[in-house]
């Protein structure tokens, strides 16, 4: 295991934001998390497990201990003519781990291509893009629960997944380290391309006979034309999550606001894009110094070089009270806050 102390975290999360570690860890292995959380000398520091730093809000610096999980490798476990179970390491990049399904025929992820991260956060909050949820394609996985030090199995029912939600961000936060995700794709695909753009993308890529291969890129495509490039600009994707509001709230909206955008759930739900509520709200293109608002995307907070995590987090606090106040939407961020 690697340790060094007092590190900057700037290159370890996507926004940039440069707050110190008092030790940085790089976690290859189960033994290596027991002797962070059961024998070893930082036993009694405080820890927290980090991925690719793609869904967190570091606002201060942290004293103890950040473990980033690079826990790699990918196997078929089990193979039929219909489908593939494959087990894939919780430090694997996503995006890579999507890209190596579409080479091989493996169908289910396609939609979720381009989501930056890990595969390891990928379940604890059950990611999702352009009509599909992680929970679809989600087989099991393993655990490290810190208390005991033993390696936990977790089905689908175990994880209680929900929009943005599984177990591990509810009652189970901070209690366990996911090291292995195991997924359960197809062979023979159905193509879902409803949802977005999708299909006028593949319409504009001049395709004909639908492949992996193709749907894959055309996501890429639209994610790339409306998300800012964590490399060339301090991001951490979506901040905010899509709120889910009753229908007769929306219908006394929609009659307000009558190109108002909505995702029907059920009868009585219906899931409106925080990203028109915070543009219909003005603050797309917003910028006080170093932080602001995507100038194409008012779902993407930014930091455009020197930003601090404070003030992010106090900007998504002025857009929580606007949308209140104008819509009576009360918004839920999607990042970490550390």
């Amino acid at each position: 295991m690697i340790v060094q102390q007092n590190v900057s975290l700037k290159p370890y999360n996507t926004f940039g934001l440069d707050e110190n570690a008092g030790f940085l860890a790089i976690i290859d292995s189960i033994d290596d998390l027991d002797e962070i959380y059961q024998t070893g000398r930082f036993r009694s520091q405080k820890k927290i497990i980090l991925g690719g730093g793609s869904n967190v809000l570091f606002t201060r610096g942290f004293t103890g201990i950040v473990a980033k999980n690079e826990i790699r490798g990918i196997q078929i476990q089990n193979e039929t003519e219909e489908d593939v179970l494959v087990s894939v390491g919780a430090g694997e990049n996503w995006h890579q781990f999507v890209l190596w399904c579409v080479e091989r025929g493996f169908g289910g992820v396609e939609n979720l291509s381009l989501i930056p991260g890990t595969v390891g956060a990928a379940p604890m909050q059950n990611i999702g893009a352009y009509g599909v949820e992680l929970k679809e394609v989600f087989h099991s996985l393993e655990a490290y629960e810190i208390k005991s030090g033993k390696t936990i199995p977790f089905y689908k029912e175990d994880c209680k997944f929900d929009y943005r939600f599984s177990v591990f961000k509810g009652e189970l936060k901070d209690e366990f380290v996911i090291t292995k995700v195991f997924f359960k794709l197809s062979k023979k695909p159905n193509f879902n391309i409803s949802y977005g753009a999708i299909k006028d993308t593949l319409e504009e890529m001049g395709v004909g006979e639908l492949t992996l291969k193709n749907v894959s890129q055309a996501v890429i495509n639209i994610r790339q034309s409306k998300l800012p490039d964590p490399m060339e600009i301090g991001n951490a994707g979506s901040f905010f999550k899509n709120p889910i509001i009753e229908k007769l709230h929306y219908e006394a909206l929609e009659a307000e606001f009558p190109d108002i955008k909505s995702y029907p759930l059920d009868d009585d739900h219906i899931k409106v894009p925080a990203g028109w509520l915070i543009e219909k709200a003005g603050w797309k293109g917003y910028k006080d110094g170093e932080i602001g608002v995507h100038d194409r995307q008012a779902l993407v907070l930014v930091n455009f070089g020197q930003g601090r995590g404070k003030d992010l987090f106090k900007l998504s606090q002025h857009i929580q009270k606007s949308i209140q106040q104008k819509f009576g939407i009360e918004l839920e961020r999607e990042v970490n806050v550390v």
